[in-house]
């Protein structure tokens, strides 16, 4: 069982368009509505290849229920906490050669006892259904404090569950140095976190073993068109994957850690390879879709050393 936790979820509309133009009257040519928010995207991942997951989140408002009944839909198990607010609503524009902007809103206030029921909330929800991995995702919403994750990591220190990290900022920095078992930040969230900029391959890799440094156990490392590398204490392994017709990049972290925790050997080689096959598979598909079995392809993805000379692209 693998229980994910966005303390700020979404309902996330995506609309495919020829260009974007400011200023301009733009005509959508395709358009989605799914979950979103980076745990709720974990566990729809996590569920469509057959695992099984609980989606945990704050919940109010119509938004709220509209999430619940879409994830319902994909056959994720919801455990909602409810909150005075509304869950917010996002737009994504994708054009043709992948690249997407968004428009994110803030999210609901939530009070101190609403934040206090979230934590508690998830250290129920592992102990009850002793789940292997609890993932902890995403941006904070108002009114929650920094500390929120590193406070769950240290709550559920006393149970046998792994807790993944995926955020950015001082919330990540906190879950680091609170000893979380995995975090997975991406370029810009690494640099943010160790305050180095990073250039190659090897500026990457050196920052990420000064994450494990501080606290983290392993370090999983999404670089998008770069590959990803994974950092652990007996080695590094690097995988990238050729995405031929990319479709849209949001929600492609999502799929790669929702891939990574799948696997039966967190550690490995071989769950980093994972992880890299259902984060390409993401790419490919429409506005947020998580890829399902069909969708993977183990064999088109590279392996091999971290060519610590290598240029990362801007």
């Amino acid at each position: 069982m693998i229980i994910t936790v966005t303390p700020n979820p979404s309902v996330d509309r995506t609309l495919e368009i020829d260009e974007l133009t400011h200023g301009a009257v733009l005509r959508a040519t395709t358009s989605h509505v799914d979950p979103g928010g980076k745990g709720v995207n974990v566990a729809r991942a996590v569920a469509a290849n057959e695992h099984a997951a609980i989606a945990l989140f704050p919940s109010g408002g119509a938004e709220g229920d509209h999430l619940a009944s879409l994830l319902d839909a994909a056959g994720v198990h919801v455990t909602a906490v409810p909150i005075s607010g509304s869950v917010r609503s996002n737009v994504a524009l994708v054009e043709p050669d992948g690249t997407t902007t968004k428009i994110n809103e803030q999210g609901p206030t939530l009070s101190t006892d609403e934040i206090k029921q979230l934590v508690e909330t998830t250290a129920q929800a592992a102990e009850t259904h002793g789940a292997r991995w609890v993932a902890l995702c995403g941006s904070l919403p108002p009114g929650a404090p920094d500390e929120l994750y590193a406070q769950i990591v240290e709550r559920l220190g006393a149970l046998d569950v792994r807790v993944a990290v995926d955020t950015s900022g001082p919330p990540l920095g906190r879950a680091v140095d609170a000893g979380a078992g995995l975090v997975k930040p991406n370029r810009e969230e690494l640099e943010e976190v160790t305050g180095r900029t990073l250039s190659t391959l090897g500026d990457a890799l050196e920052a990420a073993q000064t994450l494990r440094e501080r606290g983290a156990d392993t370090v999983l490392v999404s670089l998008g068109a770069d590959g990803a590398f994974l950092v652990t204490g007996d080695a590094v392994a690097f995988a990238s994957a050729a995405v031929s017709d990319p479709r849209s990049t949001v929600g492609a972290g999502d799929a790669l850690l929702a891939g990574y925790l799948s696997h039966p050997e967190p550690g490995s080689e071989a769950a980093l390879v994972q992880g890299v096959a259902w984060g390409s598979a993401a790419v490919s598909l429409p506005g947020t879709t998580m890829p399902g079995p069909d969708d993977l392809d183990l064999d088109a993805v590279e392996r091999g050393d971290v060519d610590t000379q290598r240029p990362l692209r801007d």
